[in-house]
């Protein structure tokens, strides 16, 4: 009567130990998976901190680059416009007053060299406006962005038809933006004027919330963006884009027509380009 109930208790006994010892290996399994998920844990959070670390290097060295680009920009055009000043106001004002004498000489019967001079001396006045203005464009601080656009339209009104769009809310911009604009117009005008046998040009100007857009476009033969990036003309364009902090794109179809879109964000020096869709 005892030995069956012997067995019964032993049977339990075994039982017992049995799911004691598989509720260890349990707890033990789960302890371990939760030390192992930790260290885990502990390790990523490790590497994210490296790489927003690294991330923060690099971010902080592109701000500087383009610190240096942008010093570097602007050092070229103040240059630039010490020697267009001097050249529009001292030699420019000069010559006025030399062929303004010439006119007055009384030259006696020698006026075909009189009018040899004269056509010399409007030669070299011309020039001086042209290298001068090619230099820096020294009015536009006092005639402003639009209209020394439509300048720049008026004197190419004979080889191409550029039409000019501007929004009615467009605000005069800080100087070293509106120069910079001008010469990208300008760049892109004479590019097209060399390369792409355009008929038109267009030019949109409008002030948004957050950013002034631009948009310059041609109807001529295009070229691929690939082929011609490193030339001069593209690199002129995009490293005064550049030094905006401003995002473009470039649109071409080839045989259609060129396009490029600008975005100069507003209050937001050397922060992340925005994209263009």
């Amino acid at each position: 009567m005892f030995l069956p109930l012997f067995i019964n208790y032993l049977y339990l006994f075994k039982i017992k130990e049995i799911t004691l010892n598989i509720t260890f290996f349990i707890t033990l399994i789960v302890v371990l998976a939760i030390v192992v998920a930790f260290i885990l844990l502990a390790y990523r959070s490790f590497i994210q901190r490296i790489v927003k670390e690294k991330n923060a290097q690099f971010e902080a060295e592109v701000l500087h680059q383009k610190r240096l680009v942008l010093e570097n920009i602007k050092a070229q055009e103040s240059e630039r416009k010490r020697i267009a000043v001097m050249i529009h106001d001292d030699i420019g004002n000069r010559l006025n007053i030399l062929s303004l004498w010439l006119n007055n000489l009384d030259t006696k019967g020698d006026e075909i060299i009189k009018k040899n001079i004269s056509t010399q001396m409007s030669s070299l006045i011309d020039s001086a406006r042209s290298i001068s203005h090619s230099l820096y464009p020294v009015n536009l601080e006092t005639v402003g962005l639009v209209l020394y656009i439509e300048e720049l339209i008026a004197n190419l009104s004979g080889r191409i038809n550029i039409s000019l769009n501007v929004s009615p809310k467009f605000q005069k911009k800080d100087i070293f933006i509106e120069v910079q604009l001008y010469r990208i117009i300008q760049e892109f005008t004479t590019n097209v004027l060399k390369h792409s046998e355009a008929s038109r040009v267009w030019i949109y100007i409008k002030d948004n919330h957050t950013n002034l857009a631009v948009v310059i476009s041609d109807n001529g033969e295009s070229f691929d963006y690939e082929a011609v990036k490193k030339g001069m003309g593209i690199k002129n364009i995009e490293s005064r884009i550049k030094s905006m902090n401003a995002a473009h794109k470039w649109k071409n179809i080839l045989h259609h027509g060129s396009r490029l879109i600008i975005k100069i964000p507003y209050h937001n020096e050397f922060q992340d380009q925005n994209s263009i869709n």
